[in-house]
């Protein structure tokens, strides 16, 4: 098997499954004109996330790490039109082309776009009783994610759905000494879902790897239990 192959697969999945979408074609697009990084979700995962808040029936949703609102349009997508959807964004000019492209795409009414560091922006948002959100996504920088778990965990409530993306790490997650503090960050969050595992159930997990476009990679799916 090989990336070659991998990536065949994809574009199989997007061309009989997936679909050609305008709004995301054009927020891929926009994305790529304005230099943001290319580490966006690939389409076949972008429409799992999508199913995952149906399938849990989610009403409101919070998504770490916005970058250019691709995965933000498909999620806000799977929300009645009485929804809500607020999305952490640190760097301001990713988080202008995501306003774009959520604009473009129609969906700027249920959509709230934060500014600044995760932690901060989840810590006011307990603050102000924002939550509980129904599902929420973790895609921000993976040293942070222990925390942004347990952050997540406080704004959710029994049924919540925890979706962390990108928490393999090419297999290196197995790794222990590994030096690289993404690695450890996904190390330690697997260590908390352990520990919440044992220590009552609040939370049962479990890790899927996956390979594609993007190369070899896997999410972790978290149910809240109390």
């Amino acid at each position: 098997m090989s990336q070659e192959r991998w990536s065949g697969v994809d574009r199989y999945v997007e061309e009989t499954l997936v679909g050609a979408d305008g709004a995301l074609l054009q927020a891929a697009g926009a994305s790529a004109e304005a230099g943001l990084p290319p580490i966006a979700l690939t389409p076949a995962l972008g429409k799992l996330l999508h199913l995952i808040a149906r399938m849990s029936g989610a009403r409101s949703i919070l998504e770490l790490g916005t970058l250019g609102g691709y995965s933000t349009i498909w999620l806000a997508r799977a929300l009645p039109a009485d929804g809500r959807m607020v999305t952490l964004e640190l760097n301001p000019s990713y988080a202008e082309v995501a306003a774009a492209n959520v604009q473009r795409a129609g969906l700027a009414g249920l959509i709230k776009i934060e500014v600044g560091p995760a932690a901060d922006s989840m810590r006011t948002l307990l603050a102000a009783g924002a939550g509980p959100f129904d599902l929420i996504f973790i895609d921000a920088d993976k040293q942070g994610t222990p925390e942004y778990f347990q952050l997540a965990l406080a704004l959710s409530r029994p049924g919540s759905v925890i979706v962390t993306d990108n928490v393999v790490r090419g297999g290196a997650l197995i790794d222990a000494d590994s030096e690289d503090p993404r690695v450890q960050g996904m190390r330690r969050f697997h260590d908390l879902l352990a520990r919440e595992r044992v220590g009552g159930q609040r939370v049962t997990a479990t890790t899927v790897q996956t390979v594609g476009a993007k190369g070899y990679d896997g999410f972790t799916l978290a149910l809240v239990e109390r």
